[in-house]
């Protein structure tokens, strides 16, 4: 007995000693100056773990090949970027907006460089940029080194809603959106809709501002893509994405959004200041058309309860109450059913079905669209009709988790060609063996070093689905010029994504994203732009110590590796997990930490 005791306290200090270690050990690891105030320093002693601050290749599967093969004389230096561009969004340039028109907001809408005006060079992170915190408490507390924007604290001051204190952020869950917090409005939500029981995953929040209400849902198991117009208020997306919340650069204004039809389980609206009944009611036709069938529309702020706010919102009563006639009126054309009216916000239903709604069969005030692909939404201009699919059926889907992997509806009823169930069965296995792959090389991968992920090529959702995890999101992009629609299809597994052409820039701020996955990228895109424009845009898109994987065949490998050995990264390569004979391998890779005015690659 005594023996027996003397082992197990043997053991307890043992492994209290190796906590010990392990805690000194990351302490000791050298990061970036201007984590020095307290309230960093104490959020970040509760992180789980302190990471080193370089990553270490090593594989039990199969000896990595060097990186040193891609370097030779020939290899071109990507120099940094002049230190204005540290937060350079090439689409939605504000010198370029203002030479495009106002109305429709189409001046900040996306405007993309022409090809004689790429900029071959690395966009620097700000001096004294540090890793951002973990999630969740990056969610409340966000560096100032990474977005050192005062002005949105002056702005919105009376708000409350965000805090200057010392060196940090902080994201106080309230404001003039959420005057009683984020928590209490979304338990009033969840008293009409059911947000908690896995049947709503996934929701669009149109101008989100800094995305308190996806951050909030994500502890409900609700995924958020939000988006807001870089504008007066530049800075809001950049600080959703370093909080960890999945969030685009993007505007209801000319052309339609970059999302498929059918797809979001709920939409919403909350102080977003946009002018739903314009244009005959073309942005709530547009919020209709990206609803699926029995999805929610969620509208709070103006003009919701006019009566008691007029005097708050500075408007008439005759004005607000036309307003709200007109949003009552558009939503009976679309056959929406109002089923709550509560306080200072209002909440309407999609019908389940889409063929039972009598205004959509020929109504004088109604027009239907007479698209043949309404998921062909790329640059497409908005239009004042209503989509209806006559393809999609009422299918109820699972709840989520199970839908992660259960058979989605567009496949099940031949909605997309070529996709059979056995074809989805046998990706999702595939993928969870790559991914299971990735983890024997990338140690990292699954813990909470990598928040923000994204798939430039998600196909079927099957890396996105096997990577699920509370630790991370993934912004699932479908490039525009591939020949299967599968992003409603990723949408039915209950993850989100957004269509896109790599041969433009993505709608994000830089340092933006911790891990970027590409399958097969660069052989989409070889024939229609050059391989330093994709892998330069991930560059901006990375944050410093961010990690990529890329997966293609040994001969675009070896030019891909010999441009990235130019742009501060380091990289190597493995073969496929099957075995060195298959032409497929993988690139792993990790950016280096280096800001602006730095002399050298390395800290």
């Amino acid at each position: 007995m005594a023996q027996s005791l003397t082992r197990s306290a043997v053991y307890l200090l043992l492994v209290l000693g190796l906590s010990i270690f392990c805690y000194i050990l990351g302490s000791w690891q050298r990061r970036p100056i201007g984590r020095g105030d307290l309230i960093a320093r104490e959020i970040t002693k509760q992180t789980e773990y302190a990471f080193p601050t370089t990553l270490t290749f090593e594989t039990h599967h199969t000896k990595p090949i060097s990186s040193n093969k891609f370097i030779n004389s020939t290899s071109r230096i990507f120099k940094p970027c002049d230190e204005t561009y540290t937060d350079y969004t090439p689409c939605q340039d504000q010198k370029r907006a203002m030479s495009f028109p106002i109305k429709n907001m189409v001046h900040i809408e996306r405007h993309c460089p022409s090809e004689k005006e790429n900029m071959y060079c690395l966009v620097p992170a700000p001096k004294g940029y540090v890793p951002p915190f973990h999630w969740p408490y990056s969610r409340d507390y966000v560096p100032f080194a990474n977005v050192p924007y005062k002005s949105l604290t002056v702005e919105k001051a009376m708000q409350n809603g965000i805090q200057f204190e010392g060196k940090v952020f902080r994201f106080t869950g309230d404001g003039t959106q959420f005057p009683q917090g984020v928590d209490w409005y979304i338990d009033q939500l969840a008293s009409v809709v059911p947000i908690e029981s896995g049947t709503v995953r996934t929701v669009l929040d149109t101008g989100c501002g800094v995305a308190s209400f996806g951050a909030y849902l994500m502890s409900r198991n609700v995924l958020t893509m939000s988006f807001a117009p870089r504008d007066s208020h530049q800075p809001q997306v950049q600080f959703a994405l370093e909080r960890g919340v999945p969030a685009v650069i993007g505007v209801l204004g000319s052309i339609k959004l970059p999302y498929p039809s059918n797809s979001f389980d709920m939409a919403h609206c909350s102080w977003c200041l946009v002018p739903w009944t314009s244009n005959d009611g073309m942005y709530m036709m547009e919020i209709d058309r990206v609803l699926r069938p029995g999805g929610y529309w969620v509208l709070s702020g103006p003009p919701v309860n006019w009566e008691n706010n007029y005097m708050s919102w500075k408007r008439t009563k005759e004005d607000l109450e036309a307003e709200q006639g007109e949003i009552e009126e558009f939503a009976e054309l679309l056959c929406w059913e109002k089923i709550s009216d509560m306080a200072d916000m209002a909440i309407w239903q999609k019908p389940i079905d889409l063929q039972s709604c009598s205004t959509r069969k020929g109504g004088s005030r109604v027009k239907i669209c007479d698209s043949a692909n309404p998921d062909d939404v790329w640059y497409k201009k908005m239009e004042v009709c209503i989509t209806q699919n006559p393809t999609i059926k009422p299918v109820q889907l699972e709840l989520f988790p199970k839908r992660l992997y259960a058979i989605p509806p567009r496949i099940s009823t031949g909605e997309v060609p070529k996709l059979s169930p056995d074809v989805y069965v046998q990706d999702s296995k595939l993928w969870r063996r790559h991914v299971e792959a990735y983890k024997r090389v990338n140690k990292f991968l699954g813990t909470n070093r990598y928040r923000n992920v994204m798939d430039m090529n998600a196909g079927l959702g099957g890396f996105g689905a096997a990577m699920e995890s509370d630790k991370l999101w993934v912004m699932n992009v479908v490039p525009t010029i591939t020949d299967l629609g599968t992003l409603g299809v990723i949408y039915e597994r209950g993850m989100i994504g957004i269509y896109h052409d790599w041969c433009e820039a993505f709608s994000t701020f830089p340092r933006t994203y911790d891990l970027i996955h590409a399958n097969g990228v660069f052989s989409l895109y070889q024939d229609r732009c050059k391989i330093e424009d994709i892998l330069l845009e991930m560059d901006r898109m990375l944050r410093p110590e961010g990690a990529v994987i890329i997966r293609e065949n040994t001969d675009i490998l070896t030019e891909v590796g010999s441009i990235a050995s130019g742009m501060r990264w380091d990289i190597v390569l493995i073969d496929h997990e099957d075995g060195p004979h298959l032409s497929e391998k993988v690139l792993f890779g990790v950016k280096k930490y280096w800001v602006a005015g730095s002399q050298n690659t390395e800290k």
